[in-house]
């Protein structure tokens, strides 16, 4: 039977990988990636090395998958999210069953962790339940940007005794609004963290994190903030793409 296995593979650096996923880097035959264009060219880059870092031997191939455009300008955001991942579903179905023979094994590089906002798990999933294609998975963690990041600052995520909320961007007003006074924030492309201008927050921001460009920034929230959004808008000109988060320490 077919297996496809989802890899974690940190955030960049080829030695966050553990030992189970360049064990599992060794079993795969195909690797299905997703392409998203010039943009993004130095993350298949990292990509590369980390497999000739890690595989013994070339036997394996790779199928590159042209990446679905998603709608950012819909108002119904759920809406728009989910069918982004359908029509990438049946783009990497074809793909299996173009490329996969019965008993080969397929693999899929996460960066960072799959667990954490990533949808590549779900996809999976969802073309296993559509059933034109039998197989089985398996998903392998790796090093995420919450830990390069708390590892990048040394700090702890949590305060004694307290939890840590992880969220985005568009739902920091929730998290805030829950009590939490520790939040973890990703995928966040505006700096909504400036509502909290004023309240005595601190911020813990990093960028690139695990790679030799990673960018670390740490202070007070009304002190630093201009700071990280013009590094944030230099980096993004200079690279064409940007990969940060950032934790937030809300006062007592």
């Amino acid at each position: 039977m077919r297996t496809v296995l989802i890899i974690g593979i940190g955030m960049g650096d080829p030695d966050q990988l553990t030992l189970q996923a360049i064990s599992a880097l060794n079993q795969v035959d195909i690797f299905f990636v997703i392409d998203k264009g010039e943009a993004t060219r130095e993350l298949v880059d990292l990509r590369t090395r980390i497999c000739a870092r890690h595989i013994d031997g070339d036997r394996y191939r790779v199928v590159e998958i042209p990446e679905v455009q998603r709608d950012r300008t819909s108002p119904d955001y759920q809406g728009a999210v989910v069918t982004w991942h359908e029509e990438r579903a049946i783009r990497l179905e074809q793909a299996i069953l173009a490329e996969l023979d019965p008993n080969d094994c397929g693999g899929l590089l996460v960066w960072g962790d799959p667990a954490f906002y990533d949808s590549t798990i779900r996809l999976v999933e969802s073309i296993r339940n559509r059933g034109r294609v039998d197989f089985e998975y398996r998903v392998i963690p790796g090093i995420s940007s919450i830990q390069a990041l708390a590892a990048g600052h040394r700090i702890v995520l949590n305060r004694i005794g307290e939890s840590v909320l992880t969220t985005t961007g568009r739902r920091l007003s929730e998290a805030v609004g829950s009590g939490a006074g520790s939040i973890v924030v990703m995928l966040d492309g505006d700096l909504a963290c400036r509502q909290l201008l004023g309240t005595g927050a601190e911020i813990y921001w990093g960028a690139y994190l695990g790679t030799a460009d990673e960018v670390l920034i740490s202070g007070r929230l009304d002190e630093v903030i201009e700071v990280i959004a013009q590094t944030r808008e230099r980096l993004r000109q200079q690279k064409g793409w940007l990969m940060d988060t950032y934790l937030l320490r809300l006062p007592r």
